[in-house]
């Protein structure tokens, strides 16, 4: 099954969308990142999110766009799309879209969650069984930050269950303590994560990839770090608009 780099990009770059003031988050929220590999900047994510209407219901709806830039798309071009509508009080995916452009690779489908079943409907492959509470990976991103809390202990696991690429995935997530970094808007102290990813092509560790989330109301997604079997490779905020709270 083909996962891009970017696919982890968007896996660690998280946004939630709803009114609540207990979440972290609000309707207009845009989130960009820089994605490069050591002097080369490689690519760029932009995440925005909104409500919109869909099937006569207000839902909240998360678009992430992910390009490749300068030297990287002229020898590699990437336009990736990924969206979702999720219900605004459980977070759960309604609606999930995969748009895939990669070179010459093309990937399309459309994904409707059928909760109350327990299913999953794809485009491409038809009906699967999911198991209770199972996130796409954009909304299960945003569940992950609604999640995120200073009561958390060093070694504690956040576990969301996901569905993606025709498969479902369960995303486990190990909590490191606090650690300040340095960003263009100043040192910024955060939560330090560390996914659990799969050991093989582009992982050697399982250990191997690390998320700086903001110790902030926000707890906004501040830097990603993935060491690779090709080398390490960063992704760091770089823009933001209408955070709920201060950064």
């Amino acid at each position: 099954m083909r996962k891009s780099y970017f696919i982890i990009l968007i896996f660690i770059s998280r946004i939630v969308f709803s009114q609540n003031e207990a979440d972290p988050y609000k309707s207009g929220e845009m989130l960009k990142y820089l994605l490069y590999y050591g002097w080369l900047n490689g690519g760029e994510a932009v995440l925005k999110l909104d409500t919109k209407n869909y099937e006569n219901q207000e839902v909240y709806y998360a678009k992430v766009t992910a390009r490749s830039i300068g030297l990287a798309d002229i020898l590699y071009k990437v336009y990736d799309v990924y969206e979702s509508y999720f219900d605004p009080e459980t977070v759960l995916p309604i609606k999930a879209v995969r748009n895939i452009k990669e070179g010459g690779y093309r990937y399309y489908n459309e994904l409707i969650f059928l909760h109350e079943e327990d299913s999953v409907d794809s485009q491409r492959s038809g009906k699967h069984h999911i198991p209770e509470n199972c996130y796409d990976m954009l909304s299960a991103l945003y569940a992950l930050r609604g999640k995120i809390h200073n009561e958390l202990e060093n070694g504690d696991t956040i576990r969301i269950e996901t569905y993606f690429g025709d498969e479902v995935f369960p995303m486990v997530i190990r909590y490191r303590g606090k650690e300040k970094v340095k960003t263009k808007f100043g040192k910024i102290e955060c939560l330090k994560f560390v996914p659990v990813v799969e050991v093989g092509r582009v992982f050697k560790n399982e250990d191997d990839m690390i998320i700086w989330f903001a110790n902030k109301p926000n707890y906004v997604p501040v830097r990603v770090r993935f060491d690779m079997l090709v080398g390490s490779i960063k992704c760091d905020l770089i823009e933001y608009e209408n955070l709920k709270y201060g950064l």
